[in-house]
């Protein structure tokens, strides 16, 4: 049996890895083989390099290179880890994809959307998530909790209003993209929460012929 590839994507602090957690139980003691990883690493090289998009150290570090950095560590991941899973039978669980970038790089670094979904479909040659779900949460109140906690990464540490052009990006996105993503409200409590993101995964298991 083919396995599914599900993304999760949300603004920075919208509770994708809390989430992830339990979704990966629940599955689990549905006794499905589930994989869990995340963007950017998931690879030796995908983690190396994600250790340079995210030192605050690398203030001059261009859009480009950013944008680029991301498609490397992407088609890594795709061919080395999630490929292969998918294809014998697992449940591959990623935090963030394509969506990611094309609003953090499209959008919020102003390379374009066409433009960082050209050089992602080069590195990955147009694989896609099986579902897709978006986490929708304003960032203003999740940013300012994580960037308190330990101060933040690079890309955290980049003010409000990057992160508020970011999330119009994905408001935008998923006026583009609507047929591919599902909505869930993360405003809600943890335990609604995982319930949304249950139902449309129990959607495509049924539909992809879990039992």
């Amino acid at each position: 049996m083919k396995g599914i590839f599900i993304a999760l994507e949300g603004p920075d602090g919208s509770g994708k890895s809390t989430i992830i957690k339990h979704i990966t139980k629940y599955l689990e003691e549905k006794n499905i083989d589930v994989l869990v990883t995340r963007e950017p690493g998931g690879t030796k090289i995908g983690e190396s390099i994600r250790k340079i998009l995210l030192d605050s150290k690398n203030k001059n570090m261009t859009p480009e290179t950013e944008a680029l950095l991301l498609a490397a560590a992407r088609g890594q991941h795709m061919y080395q880890k999630i490929l292969p899973a998918v294809k014998s039978g697992k449940v591959v669980i990623c935090e963030r994809f394509i969506l990611s970038s094309l609003a953090y790089q499209g959008i919020g670094r102003d390379l374009g959307i066409e433009e960082v979904r050209m050089i992602n479909d080069f590195a990955i040659r147009g694989m896609r998530p099986d579902l897709t779900l978006f986490f929708h949460v304003d960032p203003v109140t999740t940013l300012k909790r994580k960037t308190g906690e330990k101060g933040g990464d690079r890309l955290e540490r980049e003010g409000i209003d990057f992160h508020k052009k970011v999330y119009n990006g994905y408001v935008k996105l998923l006026e583009i993209y609507h047929k591919d993503i599902k909505i869930i409200d993360a405003t809600k409590s943890k335990k609604e929460v995982l319930e949304q993101s249950i139902r449309h995964i129990e959607n495509i298991l049924k539909r992809e012929g879990y039992r």
